[in-house]
């Protein structure tokens, strides 16, 4: 008996020895991750760089390229929740005026939480509408929008969908104006049925995210009214309304310059963000970031995710890059006209810049790569402008520009009237 006494307080010992032993670690790997408190609610920052991401799917894109920095499931199809709402804000203020008055349809009201409690009947400014959605994701106000831009929520449907596509993505179906998770059949020519989910990628939705932000022609109402601290108004009824930014990333780090969150439970926690810091501009995805209880790994994601791009990707300019003396180097023209019978000719040549990137992201050991072709020998006649070859500047499998070799003088072709004339020249004249 006195035995197993002895033997059980030596296991509950060992037991609290080793738990302590684990506590510590714990506390150790927090502080090496980097616990901040921020606005009130405490954020995991990780050290270890994207690797760490809690997001099922995240995508780091430089916003002026276009081009995927770092990318975990970037191109798989997910749900996405109000994170839609860039999309429905920005295709709002390209077809449509501020100024504009919105009836609520019955509809519209309907809409489950989070909602501005609109009234079917009711009027409201189309500006004030776009506050209540960014700032405070409202639901019915999205309806509401929807339906006054498009006509019905299913013709605003394509038109964002049709803006998707001009943008660039290639794998998102929008089906609601607010990120509601939902279906839709369609039913071809043949009589053939397929079922639609409203989702994107967090590549499609990065790319959403840097069209809103820096290229949209309504770019800079888009980030006063996503910027905004608080916004108040009165409809046409006389009832009063106030919002609030849930951004809450907007004060976590320097240049953060604009974002969305949203949640439903199929989608979990999404966000999507820009960031504009060092003359560098990004933009960030994420989806499927956790569910209840764990609603700030977003921002830890957007954090790490953004230090990321900072820490990590300088500009390179592709005018640095060094090609060599050949592909300026005039080309021989045969059968060509010169000064004399026994002379060579030659066209000079020069580069005309195509389409394309200057500068852009890249990495530390990351470099511009440059290919080059020319035609090594040409025949008369030849006519300036004409394209003898190509410079073209890449990273890995990415054209980044392509300029043209073109020809720069008019060397006509030796004719019987060219050679009379050389030979009086030379034994006559």
């Amino acid at each position: 008996m006195c035995y197993l006494k002895k033997t059980f307080w030596g296991v509950f010992l060992t037991g609290v020895f080793l738990l302590q032993i684990l506590l510590s670690a714990s506390v150790s790997v927090l502080a090496q991750e980097g616990a901040e408190t921020i606005n009130g609610e405490s954020v995991m920052v990780s050290s270890q760089g994207p690797a760490s991401l809690y997001s099922t799917a995240a995508v780091l894109m430089d916003a002026d390229t276009g081009r995927v920095l770092f990318s975990k499931e970037g191109d798989v199809f997910m749900a996405n929740a109000s994170t839609t709402k860039i999309l429905t804000c920005i295709v709002a203020l390209e077809n449509a005026s501020l100024d504009e008055v919105v009836e609520v349809s019955a509809y519209a009201a309907s809409m489950p939480k989070v909602k501005l409690y609109i009234k079917s009947g009711e009027h409201y400014r189309l500006e004030d509408l776009l506050y209540s959605l960014m700032l405070e994701s409202h639901n019915d106000s999205a309806v509401a929008i929807a339906e006054h831009v498009g006509g019905s929520m299913e013709e605003f449907a394509d038109m964002m969908n049709e803006k998707a596509a001009e943008i660039g993505c290639t794998n998102s179906y929008f089906i609601t104006p607010n990120g509601l998770d939902a279906t839709e059949s369609v039913t071809d020519a043949a009589g053939n049925i397929t079922v639609y989910e409203h989702g994107t990628t967090a590549e499609d939705l990065a790319k959403i995210m840097a069209y809103c932000a820096f290229e949209s022609p309504q770019r800079e109402l888009f980030l006063q009214i996503t910027r905004t601290n608080t916004y108040s108004f009165t409809n046409e009824e006389g009832r009063s309304f106030s919002c609030t930014n849930h951004n809450a990333f907007l004060t976590m780090m320097d240049g953060a310059l604009t974002g969305k969150t949203g949640f439903t439970n199929k989608a979990g926690y999404c966000y999507v963000g820009a960031l504009e810091r060092d003359g560098k501009r990004f933009t960030i995805a994420l989806l499927a970031c956790g569910w209840p209880n764990n609603k700030t790994w977003k921002w830890a994601d957007a954090r790490t995710l953004f230090s990321y791009g900072l820490e990590n990707y300088e500009y390179k300019s592709i005018e640095e890059v060094e090609i060599g003396e050949i592909p300026f180097q005039p080309i021989p023209v045969v059968n060509g006209q010169t000064d004399s019978l026994d002379g060579e000719t030659h066209t000079e040549v020069e580069i005309v810049q195509g389409e394309g990137v200057d500068r852009l992201l890249l990495e530390m050991e990351e470099e511009i790569e440059v290919y080059w072709e020319t035609k090594k020998v040409l025949q008369a006649p030849v006519y300036a402008g004409e394209q003898v070859g190509y410079i073209r500047y890449t990273i890995g499998e990415d054209i980044l520009r392509e300029d043209k070799i073109i020809t720069a003088d008019n060397i006509e072709e030796i004719d019987f009237f060219w050679c009379f004339m050389k030979v009086l020249e030379k034994y006559v004249l």
